[in-house]
């Protein structure tokens, strides 16, 4: 398949752009952005790369071997994924040694010498191996909503849901990605329509990108399925417009991030042995882009059941199961968001004033203020204590106001729409 190829994506050194500058240009835009000059002091780039670019495999394998983790088959399709199956990081990078180099193209062969190609993904490094810093988040990036609650929240609780719950599986969405030269990922967005970062620890990738305004050529007629490789041969019957679509190119090079935008499809392709560290997260500029794709997805799963409506006992509680098979890690976001937002008779009400009590939500506040500091440059006085949140409340005036019990929508939009006006006056 023959892609239009209409543009490239920017490149810029992150030593010579601001945060504001960011902000305006890439993130408030929603535009991808390639950007070099942060990562020369991360310790990943030194342990787990040798003098010639290639990954350190001694190094990996003898510190952090014993770790399991999802290996991709990347020639077998399974549904809209390709499959997968748990190894060691040893067994994986002795799967890798064992398969003999071969020159190829810049697109997927998967498999070398009669053997497939295996890429490993989402390896939670950060999680499982807190006490070695890898790397340390770039400034653009640290306004991560997601990853901020997930350190202090965990994400799966539910004994229903899972069975081993750990650091590890009660996770993030920070990963280590691995993979040999021809290996890559299928044509996707990201998980909720977040943003992503991607940083090249080595090795090169080639990234074919595709704007949400473009999205729906590249889906059936139904909009329920996607093109899975934009290499393969596309049927025009199945996808009828995909030959009208235009597609960003970019290479990315070792030591080199990405920023992937909300909503923007993309496939990858690794053109080298490479490794990168990768992010998912959202904040308030993307906020309405996870929202969207979540209540879309509560609509779809309550359609496909609702001819049981009537007869079911527990008709909400299948519609999140069903929903759960899409976004799991957010079934308990999705069931607030339909308690509090997309129904008008639920009797339900959220006491701010006992949220204050928790001693986890005191270590969010913390953690936030250390965050939102750090990203501009400021050295405030740090929440630390129960005390320093009801003292900055006070002062704010906004006390009075999280000490109200919020019972519908309607309360909640009254307090945001208070909450801001008394911001706005202490600003002024």
């Amino acid at each position: 398949m023959c892609l239009n190829i209409t543009g490239s994506v920017d490149k810029v050194n992150g030593n010579d752009l601001s945060y504001s500058d960011f902000v305006k240009k890439y993130l408030s835009k929603n535009e991808p952005v390639v950007i070099i000059g942060l990562m020369d002091d991360w310790k990943a780039c030194k342990d787990w790369v040798l003098e010639d670019g290639n990954p350190n495999f001694h190094f990996i394998s003898s510190n952090f071997g014993n770790s399991k983790v999802q290996v991709a088959d990347c020639g077998s399709r399974e549904f809209t994924e390709q499959k997968r199956f748990e190894m060691s990081v040893a067994e994986f990078i002795n799967r890798w040694l064992n398969i003999s180099s071969i020159e190829q193209g810049n697109h997927p062969t998967n498999k070398l010498n009669g053997k497939a190609l295996l890429y490993l993904k989402d390896w939670h490094f950060v999680k499982e191996y807190q006490e070695y810093t890898a790397y340390e988040t770039p400034q653009f990036f640290r306004d991560d909503w997601l990853n901020l609650y997930l350190d202090h929240y965990h994400m799966h609780e539910n004994p229903d849901a899972y069975q081993n719950v750990d650091d590890v599986i009660c996770s993030d969405y920070r990963f280590v990605y691995m993979g040999a030269k021809g290996t890559w990922t299928p044509f996707h967005a990201d998980v909720f329509r977040s943003y992503s970062w991607s940083a090249n620890v080595c090795g090169k990738k080639k990234w074919y990108f595709l704007s949400p305004e473009q999205r729906h050529l590249a889906f059936d007629r139904n909009m329920k399925r996607s093109v899975y490789d934009i290499f393969e041969e596309v049927s025009e019957k199945i996808y009828p417009n995909f030959k009208k679509t235009l597609w960003l190119e970019c290479t990315q090079d070792e030591n080199e991030l990405i920023f992937v935008p909300s909503g923007w499809y993309h496939q990858v392709h690794n053109l080298e042995d490479t490794i990168s560290i990768n992010h998912n997260w959202f904040n308030a500029y993307n906020l309405s882009w996870v929202w969207d794709l979540l209540y879309r997805d509560y609509k779809e799963a309550a359609e496909y059941i609702e001819d049981i409506k009537d007869i079911c006992d527990d008709y909400e509680g299948l519609c999140q199961r069903n929903l759960a098979a899409n976004t799991e890690s957010a079934k308990d976001i999705a069931i607030k968001m339909k308690l509090t937002c997309l129904s008008e008779n639920h009797n339900i009400s959220l006491d701010f004033k006992s949220i204050l009590e928790e001693p986890t939500f005191l270590k969010l506040c913390s953690q936030l203020e250390r965050t939102y500091a750090s990203i501009h440059d400021q050295h405030e006085p740090i929440l630390e204590t129960k005390k320093d949140l009801m003292d900055e409340l006070v002062d704010t005036g906004l006390f009075k106001l999280f000490s109200s019990v919020i019972c519908n929508p309607e309360n909640l939009v009254s307090l945001i729409d208070d909450t801001l006006l008394i911001l706005k006056r202490s600003f002024v």
